[in-house]
């Protein structure tokens, strides 16, 4: 068995509906897969499953959360060996040590490339700096909160690609149960 990190890109089905993480864990559970834990109410979930393609299990898990919920939302894996790898490509470590909630990534399905920064340079405000590690964007969001900038608008699938936002906080949280669960850093 080997963990998996499912990274929701919305858990809002609508005016006043949000999944609740026992849904989520539920649904998770009722799809076979082992020991279902959420991190955060954010729609974070981690849990065992036998080796499976990525594809393979997001493909299930959107549409299990389609069934269950009414509503598609895309979901983003990682398998336990690439979220530590993930966390260790931070390339804003010091942003991060002094507030995580000022350090975002961005993980993708399909891996960005450097274009990526061209395209959202002129987004950019406060002191913002960006870089593309191993496909996925990191934000630093200096001298602001992020919701106070242009950024985030930016990060949409249509914009950009199927991809979902974290802050460094969420990312430690994560690595943090996956190494409790004896998940270590190489495969």
């Amino acid at each position: 068995m080997a963990s998996y990190v499912a990274l929701l890109y919305s858990i809002v089905l609508g005016e006043g509906r949000r999944v609740m993480m026992a849904d989520l864990r539920a649904m998770a559970a009722g799809l076979g897969l082992g020991h279902p834990e959420t991190v955060v109410a954010t729609g974070n979930l981690v849990f065992d499953a036998d080796d499976t393609p990525i594809a393979t299990l997001e493909q299930q898990l959107e549409a299990a959360f389609v069934a269950r919920f009414g509503k598609r939302v895309d979901i983003i894996l990682r398998g336990a060996w690439a979220w530590h790898r993930l966390a260790a490509g931070n390339p804003f470590r010091e942003a991060a040590a002094a507030d995580g909630s000022l350090v975002h990534v961005r993980v993708m399905r399909e891996r960005l490339t450097d274009k990526e920064l061209d395209r959202l340079a002129p987004y950019a405000s406060g002191g913002e700096q960006m870089r593309v590690v191993d496909g996925d964007l990191w934000i630093h969001f200096a001298g602001q909160r992020p919701s106070e900038g242009r950024m985030l608008g930016q990060l949409s699938a249509r914009r950009g690609g199927i991809g979902t936002v974290r802050n460094w906080n969420t990312v430690v949280k994560i690595a943090a149960m996956l190494e409790a669960r004896g998940q270590a850093a190489e495969p």
